[in-house]
């Protein structure tokens, strides 16, 4: 399906939209992480308080480290969504179509579609759309709206936007970090977040399954060009033999990353039954990691990006590899980074 790109509206505008709505439906993206299941479960909370009738969507078996979070219970599986009717659909952290649930592309053809990201390679694919590139999180943003609307928080609405804001700011330390995050993670603390129980939730305790899986990737730890290059892979048998998802999975890129002068850090994950391959990409400064995805018709952010090729396993890395050849090679003849 396809809808043709339009321009960004105000906040004013969505906020006036969703008050006219009769029944919302909330989606984030395809395996979802923090700042999308946080994002939903917020912006759920938010509208239901305001006395307007809203639901959010979402695979639970998909929703790894933020699947503690107070609102899990609530949200419906896509499966479920198209059974019901809805006049706005509003997807939150989505960077283009494909990334909203396969299921819900028949009712997207059918509804009003909010579009509410952060992501600079965002189509602007709603019928409205509420996106800025410039902002740390899709948190950050929903926070901008409820504190426009007058929308009123609460500690579970609190924590869900919580999580969202430290996943996707790295814990305030990615370059997107800027005063307004600040201020939206001290007016969140108003409402008693459990900083300490939710860092040990998302950062410090780990499924037999995720830790199992970081032993099998960090086996396949492939380091080149005097550790500036360095990837990681995990084949679909790895999570069949653990039973292991995508989402025990979320941190598995930062073994690569963490190696000392890391400049371009790759997670490849097989997915021998489709034929495919799932590849994360993170870069350092001033390496834009979405010039490169964009090849591939990726997206994300200037550090974090992500792919999918339709090839197998072993033809797949052979691919991403000589394009990062290719691309490295071209940034360094324009002067954007040092040689490797």
């Amino acid at each position: 399906m396809t809808k043709s790109a339009k321009k960004n509206v105000s906040a004013k505008k969505i906020i006036s939209i969703i008050s006219d709505a009769a029944n919302i439906l909330v989606t984030g993206h395809i395996r979802p992480d923090g700042d999308s299941i946080g994002c939903m479960i917020a912006l759920v909370r938010l509208l239901s308080g305001a006395g307007i009738k809203a639901v959010a969507t979402a695979e639970k078996k998909d929703l790894g480290g933020p699947g503690f979070l107070d609102g899990v219970k609530q949200l419906i599986t896509p499966h479920a969504a198209t059974r019901q009717n809805f006049d706005l659909i509003i997807t939150v952290d989505c960077g283009s179509l494909d990334r909203v649930p396969e299921e819900l592309h028949g009712k997207l053809e059918k509804c009003i579609v909010i579009n509410i990201d952060h992501h600079q390679t965002n189509t602007r694919f709603g019928d409205y759309n509420f996106v800025h590139a410039t902002a740390s999180s899709t948190a950050e943003m929903v926070w901008k709206l409820s504190r426009r609307a007058g929308w009123k928080l609460d500690n579970v609405c609190a924590e869900a936007l919580w999580v969202a804001l430290i996943t996707d700011t790295g814990r305030f330390a990615y370059d997107m970090t800027t005063p307004l995050t600040m201020r939206c993670a001290a007016d969140l603390l108003r409402y008693g977040v459990r900083t300490s129980y939710i860092n040990d939730q998302l950062y410090c305790s780990f499924s037999r399954v995720n830790i199992e899986l970081k032993r099998r990737a960090f086996r396949s730890l492939v380091i080149t060009d005097r550790n500036h290059i360095a990837s990681v892979t995990l084949t679909g048998a790895d999570f069949e033999e653990t039973g292991g998802t995508k989402a025990d999975a979320e941190d598995i890129i930062e073994i690569p990353r963490s190696l000392v002068n890391n400049k371009v850090a790759l997670f490849f994950y097989g997915c021998e039954d489709y034929g495919e391959t799932r590849i994360s990409l993170r870069t350092r400064a001033p390496l834009d990691a979405t010039a490169l995805i964009a090849q591939f018709d990726g997206g994300g952010h200037s550090r974090a990006a992500g792919c999918v090729i339709k090839e197998p396993l072993s033809k797949a890395k052979r691919i991403m590899n000589r394009a990062i050849k290719v691309w490295l090679a071209e940034q360094m003849s324009a002067g954007t980074t040092d040689s490797l």
